[in-house]
């Protein structure tokens, strides 16, 4: 049974950007950008437990073919995607979501 995958307004804005900048570049990478992040959110709902823990409670999945990870934490009724994470930026800037998931 999948959990269903949900996410934060900061990641669907990530997310969003990244498909605008692909799309932008050429024609059809956006899709090609978006049909890979589909499919590592159809795994990670599928068994959210498939990647490693990376800090605390949150998973990190790379998003094949392209420089993004997937942080994410599993909740007892939904996976939440905490950010697409382009590989390039500073990971304090997940980190930060996640340690104020806990204040």
């Amino acid at each position: 049974m999948s959990l269903p995958v949900v996410l934060t307004p900061v990641a669907q804005a990530e997310y969003d950007q990244a498909f605008d900048f692909y799309e932008g570049r050429r024609a059809g990478l956006g899709i090609q950008f978006a049909n890979r992040v589909k499919d590592v959110l159809d795994r990670i709902g599928a068994n959210p437990k498939i990647h490693a823990l990376v800090y605390g409670p949150v998973r990190r999945a790379v998003v094949k073919q392209f420089p993004f990870c997937i942080y994410y934490r599993e909740l007892p009724d939904r996976v939440e995607v905490l950010s697409v994470f382009h590989t390039s930026r500073d990971p304090a800037d997940w980190q930060t979501r996640a340690d104020e998931l806990d204040s």
